[in-house]
């Protein structure tokens, strides 16, 4: 478990290396949902997501003399830039091994911020190939399942409740749940009466698959076009976190996160990845666990979507 100590300690190590990001209040949205609603815009945040947030936390953690032949990582979406983006910044080599189905323009990204891309069947023999290039000397940053990473996505927790202090709900979407995991320890420790909710996409269910069975459950393919959710699974820390912070975890269909997506970029002008509009998808089916004195932040976690993608949305 981390504490509200650890993510303040992140904030006062990573800033100046991120943004801080808007915290915004949609009309449209408002009246859609009955209550105040907010959009946390942290797909404006540095390489397009929160990532960078917990990677750059990791790493400054470590002395420099400790740091390694560089970083490596496993990602075939954000993680990936964010870790390419902190090695570019702190002057070290990078690599980052991606499932060989991940998306041009998250290729692209990766290797114009310096990195190295090493294309590997799926997102598990990747995981497994980090091992050899610890025992060579470099320094792995996981894209959730550490202390450190949570920490520094918990910093989106900080910003949130200074920004908003009569916050009663934030909605965040799961991946692996370290996001989640560090956004709800600042929020429940500095706002203990607000209700956090977990939202994934049908096909990319890995923490409420693990939560219904008790344990982490190893998803076959992640079918869903939320691909930055794709996580293989959670682990027993993000598990627990999730146990013990979380009010639910709502799935919703891909067709659902589509059409979210498309209401968020006709009403607000803000072009998310289905990964994050999913959040509003989210919230129409929980309409009824709010009130006209509720205000609900949802977190807008990233925006690094392909044009040929967001084409290819059905809605």
């Amino acid at each position: 478990m981390i504490t509200l100590d650890d993510v303040r300690s992140a904030r006062e190590r990573i800033v100046g290396r991120v943004k801080r990001t808007a915290l915004v209040s949609s009309e449209s949205l408002s009246a859609r949902l009955g209550a105040d609603v907010y959009l946390k815009l942290e797909l404006f945040q540095k390489t397009g997501s929160f990532k960078v947030r917990g990677a750059f936390n990791k790493v400054l953690s470590i002395p420099e003399a400790q740091r390694g032949r560089g970083l490596v990582g496993v990602s075939g979406g954000n993680h990936a830039q964010a870790v390419a983006y902190v090695g570019k910044e702190l002057g070290l080599p990078a690599v980052i091994l991606m499932p060989q189905k991940t998306p041009r323009n998250y290729v692209e990204a990766t290797q114009g911020y310096g990195a190295e891309v090493i294309l590997v069947p799926n997102t598990t023999e990747a995981f497994q190939r980090v091992a050899a290039y610890e025992s060579d000397g470099w320094t792995s940053v996981h894209p959730f399942d550490d202390p450190l990473v949570m920490a520094g996505q918990g910093t989106v927790g900080l910003e949130i409740v200074e920004d908003l202090p009569g916050v009663t709900d934030v909605l965040v979407s799961i991946g692996g749940g370290g996001f989640i995991a560090g956004v709800a320890t600042a929020v429940k420790a500095l706002k203990p009466s607000c209700r956090i909710w977990g939202v994934e996409t049908e096909g990319a269910d890995a923490m409420a698959q693990a939560l219904a069975a008790g344990h982490p459950v190893q998803l076959p393919a992640i079918t869903s076009i939320a691909r930055t959710l794709g996580a293989p699974s959670v682990s027993e820390r993000t598990l627990a976190m999730a146990k013990k912070y979380v009010e639910s975890v709502t799935v919703v269909p891909d067709v659902e996160a589509a059409r979210s997506l498309r209401f968020l970029l006709e009403r607000t002008k803000v072009l998310t990845e289905p990964a994050a509009s999913c959040t509003l998808a989210a919230a129409d089916r929980l309409r009824d666990r709010f009130t006209p004195a509720s205000k609900i932040v949802l977190v807008l976690c990233g925006g690094n979507v392909a044009i040929d993608d967001l084409c290819s949305y059905a809605v």
